[in-house]
């Protein structure tokens, strides 16, 4: 018995990730190796077989979506409870996104050469392991036994081995889905993937309601979830299609810099950059303009950022895989939705106006997003896969680096300035288009 995913194949269901309730699933024989010692399958699947592995993989990254997203609404309120400033919650958010920023690129090269699935399944259990670190350095601050800057550090410490592990999951998993697609259906499988992400992120902040009870109770369930999420993708996930490389003589490593993916890598920091701001300091936003307490703070966030993740889901299940448009276009669609969403965060205060801005901004992430990873796949070559994965996937990170530091800087000097700041980057991002769309066509 396994959860079916629904993945574009049946045509009343185009989009791919909706679950159904458990039931029976045929596992294709054919081409596929489902034995876990990880021998690398063959290099060649029929159309059975893609679609148990796309269902497989889209259903473990709902858990991967969940695991993320249970921390946002939870941390503001919990960092406050513990004594530390807006700054210091917001930096060990920063500072956990620079070393999934520097890892990122390293784990989506190994994944050339380990394989998909085995450095997917070194960041799903290090996900796991990570968490319970991260949640028992939690639990020493709330009880006092942890006070100040040495609590401050700890949590750094645990976050940054936490996230150079975890980090190993995405761009392995992005690659797999670029192994398993073709040309014609890159941005409909990297929209499925960030569906299936966020329809985790969906459930992340629900989770985050048990908050009621105990403020880690929702973290050690996530724990559990990444445990059994790692024992899945270990049994089930069918090896990818793509033989390993076997790297005799070493080629060029794709980088930053390189013309073909550049204006992808600026447009993707800078939008998980406004997108980080947001995630990070909208706890704060709700607790003081509402005045609440730290279990009210996680509940109220936690259906703001639900409503977020399914305007989110809602754009990539059904206007990226209906609109016939190029990543670049989806992406000038997308920036304008942005700014009206951070101007709304600026200048209202209200608990409705905060949510749909936030509902607003998910939505445009929605379309943004696989037309981003869409974008910087298509520009490169199959067997720079795995590279480009490793870079597109890093921009996501790099943009949680800067975006909650500059958060929890400005807000503390004013709370509208982080969402102005944000709109002001996004006005210039938006301006700056065509130039950038230039430089891809040049």
């Amino acid at each position: 018995m396994v959860f079916r995913l629904l993945d574009g194949t049946d045509p009343h269901f185009p989009i791919g990730y909706t679950i159904l309730a458990a039931v029976k699933s045929r596992q294709p024989q054919r081409h596929m190796n489902h034995n876990t010692d990880l021998q690398e399958a063959d290099n060649t699947m029929d159309d059975q077989a893609l679609t148990y592995a796309r269902r497989v993989l889209l259903t473990s990254l709902v858990i991967v979506g969940m695991g993320f997203s249970v921390l946002f609404p939870l941390l503001a309120p919990i960092g406050r409870e513990m004594g530390l400033s807006e700054f210091q919650i917001t930096s060990i958010i920063g500072a956990s996104s620079l070393a999934v920023f520097l890892a990122s690129p390293i784990w989506g090269r190994l994944s050339d050469s380990l394989g998909r699935k085995r450095v997917m399944l070194i960041g799903l259990f290090g996900f796991s392991a990570g968490t319970i670190l991260f949640n028992s350095v939690l639990n020493l601050g709330l009880t006092g036994a942890l006070t100040g800057s040495t609590l401050f550090a700890a949590l750094i410490v645990a976050r940054l081995c936490h996230a150079s592990v975890m980090s190993a999951a995405m761009p392995a998993a992005t690659a797999y889905m670029a192994d398993i697609t073709t040309v014609e259906n890159r941005t409909k499988g990297m929209g499925a993937s960030g569906a299936a992400n966020n329809l985790g992120s969906i459930l992340g902040p629900a989770l985050s309601g048990l908050a009621v009870f105990s403020l880690l109770l929702p973290l050690w369930l996530i724990a559990v979830l990444a445990f059994l999420n790692g024992l899945f993708v270990w049994r089930f996930l069918p090896q990818s299609p793509k033989a390993k490389i076997k790297r005799t003589v070493k080629g060029p490593v794709l980088k930053y810099t390189d013309p073909r993916i550049l204006p992808f890598i600026i447009v993707g920091v800078l939008m998980f950059m406004g997108f980080a701001l947001v995630q990070q300091t909208m706890g704060f936003r709700f607790q003081d303009a509402l005045g609440l307490s730290a279990k009210e703070t996680a509940q109220v966030l936690g259906l703001a950022m639900m409503l977020s993740a399914g305007a989110s889901l809602f754009a990539q299940g059904i206007v990226v895989q209906r609109l016939k448009l190029a990543p670049f276009d989806l992406l000038r669609v997308a920036i304008p939705l942005l700014i009206i969403s951070f101007t709304i965060m600026a200048l209202f205060q209200t608990q409705l106006m905060l949510t749909l801005a936030m509902g607003l901004q998910g939505f445009a992430m929605g379309i943004a997003g696989p037309a981003f990873m869409a974008g910087a796949s298509l520009a490169v070559s199959t067997e720079e896969q795995g590279s480009v994965a490793g870079i597109a996937s890093s921009c996501g990170p790099l943009g949680f680096t800067v975006g909650p530091i500059f958060g929890g800087l400005l807000y503390q000097i004013n709370p509208v300035l982080p969402y102005a700041f944000a709109a002001t980057v996004y006005i210039i991002l938006m301006l700056s288009m065509g130039h950038l769309r230039k430089s891809i066509t040049s």
